[in-house]
């Protein structure tokens, strides 16, 4: 082994205090307009929400009731406004505290997330943090609400994990998450951390 060092977090619940789909949604389209979806929606929230129904079918209606039809450009800007203004408050000091220590004894850090990139990755960019997410489908210019591929989700990420990195070349491998939907990821480190900031 080359000595050399990774470590995967997700971000949903690990690195934050919430799930940041659905404060997303609130951010965007205004409290008013997200307690109606919540309503109408609200069998597919909360299958969503306790993983009862598959998490990609559910994640996508919830995406296209609130997104469908919206110029790329214009929610990419919300998003980032998003990170700006409220994704501060969401994530968890101790997160950053490890992501800070990590990087310090010469890890490679990359968050892995089932949500989309679009609100994720001013805020990984900002910190160097390599980014791997679920993908929005847009055509002719517009949000469809549907995904590009594959969920980021489950068996998903240790797909798109190995896919980029030969795991062999690395003698310490960490991996951070607090669902379900992590635990395959956390069966390739040698040192897995479930839910491990919830003091923070």
């Amino acid at each position: 082994m080359s000595g050399r060092k990774i470590a995967f977090f997700d971000f949903d619940g690990t690195i934050t205090r919430k799930d940041t789909l659905l404060e997303v949604i609130r951010f965007i389209k205004g409290k008013s307009a997200f307690y109606l979806g919540f309503i109408l929606n609200s069998p597919w929230l909360l299958a969503y929400k306790l993983n009862m129904f598959p998490n990609d079918q559910v994640k996508q209606k919830i995406l296209t009731w609130f997104f469908a039809d919206m110029p790329e450009q214009v929610f990419q800007e919300k998003c980032d406004l998003f990170t700006e203004e409220r994704l501060p408050e969401l994530v968890r000091p101790g997160a950053m505290e490890e992501i800070r220590r990590l990087r310090s004894l010469g890890f490679d850090i990359v968050v892995i997330s089932a949500s989309a990139g679009n609100w994720i990755v001013k805020w990984s960019n900002s910190h160097a943090l390599k980014l791997i997410s679920s993908k929005l489908e847009v055509k002719n210019g517009l949000i469809t609400g549907k995904l590009v591929g594959r969920n980021c989700y489950g068996e998903e990420k240790v797909v798109r994990i190995l896919d980029q990195w030969d795991l062999k070349e690395y003698e310490e491998i960490y991996a951070y998450g607090d669902s379900a939907g992590d635990k395959p990821m956390l069966t390739l480190a040698t040192k897995s951390f479930y839910k491990p900031f919830r003091i923070s």
